[in-house]
């Protein structure tokens, strides 16, 4: 298996990271932005995407953006083909990812925003800590790219405050040299169940 930083060589996945990205956010019943294949071919071709191949087969992706001249950057699109599941390979290319973006934005903060316990999961391991949305970029082109998930309204209503999603940042100003806490992902599941209820019966009284 490689993980690589992706290139103008890599736009013949364009295609099907798109199609994995759709499928996933059907099965799962959750926000991941749409992407279109043009969009896929620029992060590439400007070396903001990693690419994880198995042969000449796709096995996952992840791509980065940069919001408000580099003072934000995030790490989007994460996904892995259903083949190859179950292995390890999300967290992998997370690292990968994480630390490519370090390297190319020293300065910038890092952030993410995901329903996935996995993905919160990950992102803890890697020093990221649960944050208000107000913490995270203030760019409407950002928020733009939530407009593709089911949720949408929900944002709306909170006026971009709050949503079935949890936001975590990080910040590489703050000077930690101490490991990661370890987070349980028990705890994670349950700032996702108070979520759920707490807008999720709001749309269900609504209708």
């Amino acid at each position: 298996m490689q993980i690589v930083i992706a290139n103008k060589s890599h736009s013949i996945y364009a295609e099907i990271i798109c199609e994995t990205i759709e499928l996933a956010a059907q099965v799962r019943g959750t926000g991941i932005a749409k992407r279109k294949p043009e969009y896929i071919i620029t992060k590439m071709e400007n070396g903001n995407a990693v690419i994880a191949l198995e042969g000449d087969k796709f096995a996952g992706f992840c791509y980065i953006e940069a919001w408000e001249h580099g003072k934000f950057v995030a790490n989007s699109g994460l996904i892995v083909h259903p083949d190859f599941r179950n292995i390890g390979l999300a967290k992998k290319i997370k690292k990968v990812v994480f630390e490519h973006s370090r390297a190319k934005f020293p300065n910038s903060k890092i952030f993410s925003i995901t329903t996935g316990l996995a993905v919160m999961k990950l992102n803890s391991d890697l020093g990221y800590k649960p944050v208000t949305f107000s913490e995270l970029t203030d760019d409407q082109s950002f928020w733009k790219g939530c407009q593709t998930c089911k949720n949408y309204d929900i944002l709306t209503r909170t006026e971009q405050k709050m949503c079935l999603c949890t936001g975590m940042l990080y910040d590489p100003k703050l000077k930690n040299t101490e490991k990661p806490k370890e987070v349980k992902e028990n705890v994670f599941k349950r700032l996702k169940k108070i979520k759920q209820n707490l807008f999720l019966k709001k749309d269900k009284n609504v209708k």
